[in-house]
Parts: C-alpha cells; sequence; structure tokens
C-alpha cells in the first residue's frame, strides 16, 4: 500500500444544526428545569433525522450550538447553576443524547455545563462528541471563561485526574480525527494549535455569539484557525434563545463550516435552520497536509522558538481556586474579574501592555 493509499478517507456530509435554546434561567427548581431540558431533547429527536433525510443518508455529523440544553448563567451564582443547570457525566441527559447519535448513526457534538464528582459545587463548561455506537468519546472542558470556573483554575489537581491528554482530547474516528472548541475560545490560537499538534483534522465549535453582518471576531477567528492549521471548522451558533432576558435573536445566526484553506463553505442566515452543512472531504484534507510547500503552516512552524516566551511572560495564573492542600474553593462571580484585574497589573509591570 502507498503513503497516498493510506491517506484515502470518506467523504460525508456535516452539519452546523442552527437550533433554539430555551433558556431554564428563569426555573424557580432543578425539577422545573429539567423538563425544558427534556422538551428541548425530544425537540432534538425529532430535527435531527428530518434534517438527515433532507441532506442525505451520507451525513454522518452534527453539531449542535453552545450551552443548548440551558442558555448561559445570568445573575445566578456557580452553586446555584451547578445545582439546577448542570448534567452529570453519567446522567440521563447523555443517555437521550446517544440514543439520538444511535438512532440516526451519526457522530453528535454539543455543549453543556457539567458536573464532576472530583470538584463538588463547581461545574466545568464541557464539549463532548457521542459517536454512533452512544458512547461520549470526548469530553473536552472549556479553558478560557470570563465568569466560570476552568480546569486551569484547579490545574494541579486536575492534571493529576485527568493528565494533559484529557485537556486537549482528540478522538481518532472513522470520519477524522475530531476536537472540540467552546465558543469564545475560537479567539486563542494557542487552544486550537495544542489540539493541531495532536493530529486533529476536524475543529467541532459550539457557540453562542452576536452574529451579526460585520466580520465580528469569531468570524475572523474561526477562519484564521481553519488556515493555520489546515483543518476544517464546523461552528455552530444558537437559532434563537427562548426565555432569556436578552432579545431573542441577540445571540443568533451564521453559523459556518470553513475549509482548511479557510474558505466558507456554507453559511447560515438567522434562525432555527439546517442550512449550514457541507462536504467533508478526508482525503483532500490528508493530502494537502503532506503536501510541501509555503502553504504548509503545520510542517513548517518551529514551536521551540516560543516556549521560553510562553513560560516567562505568562499572564493569568493556575490554580486559583486550588489551595495549598489541594483542596478546592467555590468562588463567587467577582473571583474572575479580580484575577483578570490582577492579571492586567503583571503585565503592565512586565511592560507588555
Amino acid at each position: 500500500m502507498t503513503e497516498d493509499q493510506k491517506l484515502l478517507g470518506p467523504t460525508y456530509y456535516a452539519i452546523a444544526l442552527q437550533t433554539a435554546v430555551d433558556a431554564v434561567n428563569g426555573c424557580q427548581s432543578q425539577a422545573e428545569a429539567a423538563e425544558v431540558i427534556t422538551r428541548t431533547l425530544n425537540r432534538l429527536a425529532r430535527e435531527i433525522p428530518a434534517s438527515k433525510r433532507f441532506i442525505g443518508p451520507d451525513t454522518k455529523l452534527f453539531v449542535l450550538p453552545e450551552y443548548f440544553l440551558t442558555a448561559y448563567p445570568l445573575g445566578d451564582t456557580i452553586e446555584g447553576w451547578a445545582q439546577k443547570a448542570s448534567i452529570r457525566t453519567d446522567g440521563p441527559e447523555y443517555e437521550a443524547l446517544g440514543r439520538i447519535a444511535q438512532d440516526n448513526k451519526i457522530y453528535l457534538a454539543g455543549n453543556a455545563y457539567e458536573l464532576d464528582d472530583h470538584f463538588p459545587g463547581l461545574y466545568f463548561q464541557s464539549c463532548f462528541i457521542i459517536a454512533p455506537s452512544g458512547d461520549v468519546i470526548l469530553r473536552y472542558r472549556r479553558l478560557n471563561s470570563m465568569f466560570a470556573p476552568t480546569p486551569h483554575d484547579v490545574w494541579d489537581k486536575y492534571l493529576d485526574l485527568y493528565g494533559l491528554e484529557g485537556v486537549f482530547p482528540v478522538a481518532r474516528t472513522e470520519i477524522g480525527a475530531l476536537a472540540a472548541i467552546a465558543s469564545e475560545e475560537i479567539l486563542y490560537p494557542e487552544i486550537v494549535r495544542c489540539l493541531a499538534m495532536r493530529g486533529a483534522e476536524i475543529f467541532l465549535h459550539s457557540t453562542g455569539e452576536m452574529g451579526n453582518m460585520t466580520n465580528t471576531p469569531k468570524n475572523i477567528a474561526r477562519k484564521a484557525r481553519a488556515l493555520e492549521n489546515m483543518a476544517y471548522v464546523i461552528s455552530a451558533n444558537a437559532g434563537t434563545i427562548r426565555g432569556h432576558e436578552l432579545p431573542c435573536a441577540a445571540t443568533d445566526g451564521r453559523s459556518a463550516l470553513i475549509d482548511y484553506q479557510g474558505q466558507t463553505l456554507a453559511e447560515s442566515g438567522w434562525g432555527e435552520t439546517m442550512t449550514a452543512y457541507g462536504a467533508i472531504d478526508l482525503n483532500a484534507l490528508r493530502r494537502y497536509r503532506r503536501r510541501p510547500g509555503m502553504g504548509n503552516f503545520l510542517a513548517r512552524q518551529r514551536f521551540e522558538l516560543f516556549a521560553e516566551s510562553y513560560a516567562t511572560l505568562g499572564s493569568q495564573k493556575a490554580n486559583t481556586l486550588l489551595n495549598d492542600k489541594g483542596h478546592h474553593r467555590i468562588p463567587d462571580r467577582t473571583h474572575f474579574m479580580t484575577t483578570q484585574t490582577d492579571c492586567i497589573a503583571r503585565l503592565a509591570r512586565k511592560n507588555v501592555i
């Protein structure tokens, strides 16, 4: 078998499903929030097979928006949101999503607020990928968040539990090497690069953003991340957020598929839709990555040039929620603004900013 033959991979269709998000913010109890989540899961169990029938039987990958089960916290405490809106890794929500993946013979990616028994009282914003078997094959916890706990805030304990490969996971599947990016993290090239360095070919970007007509930061960034990492980016935004204090179309629209040269293959308008779909050609991608030339940005990288600068000029500190004995604390939301303010002062002292 030649090297070219080893590269052969399938061509299939993928959908960034711009579905509605029903918020649980106004729910007064965990039981009431669970009812909203169940209605969302039941709706997806209808929307996903209908979308696959419309696009075709070779549709093998669906990406759902950020926080599609709950919307995002607005005024809730860390503990309150953990109790009301966060799901367990072995909970009924994942069972229902697994059945959808199984019934439709698809890979299903999304994003949810998730509990971890090792960190009681906290939650992490998690991206997941479910295989056609119904099993969760990848779980990525958001590393950069403005007002929520992340693995970096409990870094030493998190690394002991999950290791660096658990921080930057890549799932090698029959439809390619898949990795997940959470919303705003598309703006941070280092996160995506660390996944690309581990072989990621297709980035599944569950996002919640203001999809207006301008070149928004995220719209620019997803093209840049695709181009510089020579990878597909599938970005799913919400179709509307109902039951929230903001206008329902405030974070809505412009879900997109971007190819490995930074070109938009498909892009949705506004509202609930499945129009952001297109073909993923793994063979073409893999040939492109193996081709010598000016455009092979992965092969031309010199990572060791940057290691010392990152190590010595770093900004936000690790373990801000972990004490010397390895025990975590539950913060209020002001903690995250305080750590950023301290970081700005530190960068100013170093004449970085």
